[in-house]
């Protein structure tokens, strides 16, 4: 009985950190089914966005301003992770590695050489809150972020219906066949890595105001969670995501959402806290398996 009532409490912040995470995981997306590349940039950039959010924020910068800004951000973070994998023809995995790499340092420079920035809801006015997650009324953060999201994802529709948009996925579809079609491959995929680490910051900056902090480490093991939902929104979806690309996007955040539910729903059985890594690999494992599964078809 504990262990229901404790995950029925917990269910309006799993449901608000799916949300924001989901955004995050419209970048993974974007890079990882639209562009068809392995990009681990945004380990570093969801740090960057959350950094360069909370100290604008605590120089007294609007908290709208201060997570556009933070947006930028991770847009100069996938443009230097684009043009080491276009133009010094580092693999892009790799590319990856190493912006994260040097994102460390950024992030430790953007916060004043301290690893944690806290802010504080008394203090500023700050665009979300987990002190009211389970609030009645514009202060509660879930109806902005189902906002914001729907926005996003109805920005994003638009933008990859225009011609350079369409160019992004042509070259994450067949890059061969878009080169022969006069498309500039490599400039469609710094524009699509800089778009998905825009996102991923943007996704660091409302986390850091959610919680009320920015950590160095806070991105570590984002791109796990970024994957799951992209999986697990695909497992629930199944066929339907063939129908719209809208729906596509739609399904990685409602995959977000069922990842922490899953995830709430397992810490209130009792499992430690220090088991999440774990838990979160298996959870994502779990997801994999499933759709093989289903298919029923084995390897001689």
């Amino acid at each position: 009985m504990n262990a229901i009532s404790s995950f029925t409490a917990s269910l309006p912040g799993a449901c608000a950190q799916g949300l924001i995470w989901g955004i995050m995981a419209l970048g993974v997306f974007l890079t990882f089914r639209v562009l068809n590349t392995s990009d681990l940039t945004v380990d570093g950039s969801i740090a960057t966005g959350g950094a360069a959010c909370i100290m604008l924020i605590r120089s007294g910068v609007p908290a709208w301003t201060a997570a556009l800004a933070a947006a930028c951000c991770g847009m100069l973070a996938g443009l230097v992770t684009g043009l080491l994998h276009t133009r010094c023809r580092i693999p892009a995995i790799l590319s990856g590695i190493l912006t994260q790499l040097a994102l460390y340092s950024v992030n430790l420079r953007i916060m004043g050489s301290k690893a944690n920035q806290p802010v504080s809801v008394d203090k500023y006015s700050l665009m979300l809150s987990q002190r009211y997650v389970r609030a009645a009324g514009l202060s509660n953060p879930i109806p902005l972020l189902v906002m914001i999201i729907s926005a996003l994802i109805g920005l994003a529709y638009y933008f990859f219906g225009t011609e350079i948009g369409c160019a992004v996925r042509a070259t994450g579809n067949n890059r061969v066949m878009a080169r022969a079609q006069g498309i500039d491959t490599d400039r469609a995929t710094i524009l699509g890595l800089i778009v998905a680490n825009g996102l991923v910051a943007f996704s660091g900056a409302l986390l850091s105001q959610y919680q009320g902090f920015a950590d160095v480490n806070m991105g570590r093991g984002a791109i796990v969670i970024g994957l799951a939902a992209v999986i697990i929104g695909e497992v629930v979806f199944g066929k339907l995501l063939a129908l719209n690309f809208a729906l596509r996007m739609s399904s990685v955040v409602f995959g977000a959402i069922v990842y922490y539910i899953v995830l709430q729903l397992v810490l209130a059985l009792g499992l430690n806290t220090n088991d999440l890594k774990l838990i979160s690999a298996v959870i994502v494992a779990a997801f994999l398996t499933l759709p093989n599964m289903k298919g029923g078809d084995r390897d001689a």
